[in-house]
């Protein structure tokens, strides 16, 4: 209750038969047209490949980066977008899988306001002021507090709480550990074999829920064991596991999950704690919801920097000549970092693994073939900055100031452009 009281765990009754029977045969569906994968991620300067297979699928043009890998949505049917799939049932899985992020939101939701709600009445509990006490039992009849009121500890806002749930994208995860000739056994607790090791779910808006449906799928007779002697977790079921960040001494949670069950991690659970995935008998699909911090990962965010760079790019109207408009150590270095951004982080996370996104769609094509467009006149411009500062008719002082920043980045591109090479 003290050190686990923001995981909140959802049995498989508490969901619609409907989506259940949706959801699990969207699983099934994508498995059959092979479009989970292993990814290459790179951890400490060395490449591993997941023991388990995924799939990115959410809003169009998102992307979500861990361990230096960059996963690119496959879109769901989204009003305004489209989206042509490889496959009538690609569709179709896709579609189920927005329905289910929508029905998790709204849980999220549900469950974030009876959080703030348990935690205004320890408040109202604890506290000496009478104005504080009054104002936690307003809002517990009322479910509102007025602006005057924003100083005292409160629950937030509906914008926050729709803020933290609405879910962007889902990774979604397949493993059959009887494929896998070796799994991790987990360290602290003795919890048994690890399908992913402790950590903490990267790249999301701080504190921001995760929502996971889980679904073990296969033989039955495996899903649970018939002894009943077994101490500790029954090794035949998957459980999701959960400790205190770098804590051992306090005890940590393995909770068994069954098809179809769900668990929501709330509020700043994922930076407190970690969780692992401890991995049954059975092949296991999930459904991992989460909202992707996408600031700098999204086809608008890129497309948009890339004008930036090229708002420094002109061209002659009578020769159709190339040019610079400025020199300045400032302007060449944007372009310069913004050039090695779309390179690094879009392009060649794209292509070093993106042609496996064809199987289910070819959304992202056409904005890659653009990317590659403004990539090639930001290679250009390198050519025209390096043509300038080789004249002497320079000031120096600016000249040098420009050679300066320049190299670093050139630098950083050589250095990058290798290890990309050697993967």
């Amino acid at each position: 209750k003290t050190k686990y009281s923001k995981l909140i765990f959802r049995k498989s009754d508490t969901v619609p038969e409907e989506l259940h029977q949706m959801v699990q045969e969207s699983f099934l569906t994508l498995r059959e047209h092979n479009c989970f994968f292993q990814d290459l991620v790179r951890i400490k300067g060395k490449d591993f490949l997941t023991p388990v297979s995924r799939i990115l699928i959410g809003n169009p043009g998102c992307t979500y980066k861990y361990l230096n890998t960059r996963l690119f949505t496959v879109p769901w049917p989204t009003e305004g977008y489209d989206t042509k799939y490889c496959s009538p049932q690609i569709h179709d899985a896709c579609k189920a899988l927005m329905r289910l992020n929508d029905y998790l939101h709204i849980e999220a939701v549900k469950a974030l306001q009876g959080l703030n709600l348990f935690e205004t009445k320890e408040i109202k509990d604890t506290t000496v002021i009478d104005r504080e006490q009054n104002i936690a039992t307003s809002f517990k009849e009322q479910g509102s507090v007025s602006k005057d009121q924003s100083s005292v500890c409160v629950p937030e806002d509906d914008r926050s709480l729709k803020n933290r749930t609405s879910y962007n994208l889902t990774l979604l995860n397949y493993m059959d550990p009887l494929q896998m000739l070796y799994l991790k056994q987990e360290p602290y607790f003795g919890m048994g074999s690890m399908a992913v090791s402790w950590h903490h779910d990267e790249n999301l808006v701080e504190r921001s829920a995760v929502a996971v449906y889980s679904y073990s799928c296969g033989d039955s007779a495996v899903e649970e064991s018939s002894e009943q002697e077994l101490t500790g977790r029954d090794p035949a079921v998957w459980h999701v596991g959960l400790k205190v960040a770098w804590d051992i001494e306090t005890p940590g949670l393995a909770i068994p999950l069954h098809q179809g069950d769900i668990y929501l991690m709330l509020d700043d659970l994922n930076m407190t704690h970690q969780h692992c995935v401890l991995a049954g008998l059975s092949p296991r699909f999930s459904s991992t919801h989460r909202v992707a911090d996408c600031s700098r990962g999204t086809l608008e965010y890129i497309l948009g920097r890339c004008e930036l760079a090229l708002q420094n790019l002109q061209t002659d109207s009578d020769s159709m000549a190339l040019s610079l408009k400025s020199l300045e150590a400032a302007v060449v270095k944007q372009v310069e970092e913004i050039h090695n951004e779309v390179e690094f982080e879009w392009l060649r996370q794209f292509w070093f693994q993106g042609k496996r996104y064809l199987k289910c769609t070819d959304w992202w094509l056409k904005p890659m073939a653009k990317l590659e467009e403004f990539w090639r006149k930001m290679e250009i411009m390198t050519s025209l900055v390096l043509s300038e500062v080789r004249k002497e008719q320079q000031m120096e002082e600016q000249r040098n100031e420009t050679i300066s920043c320049f190299l670093l980045l050139l630098k950083e591109r050589q250095k990058l452009r290798r290890e990309w090479t050697a993967r």
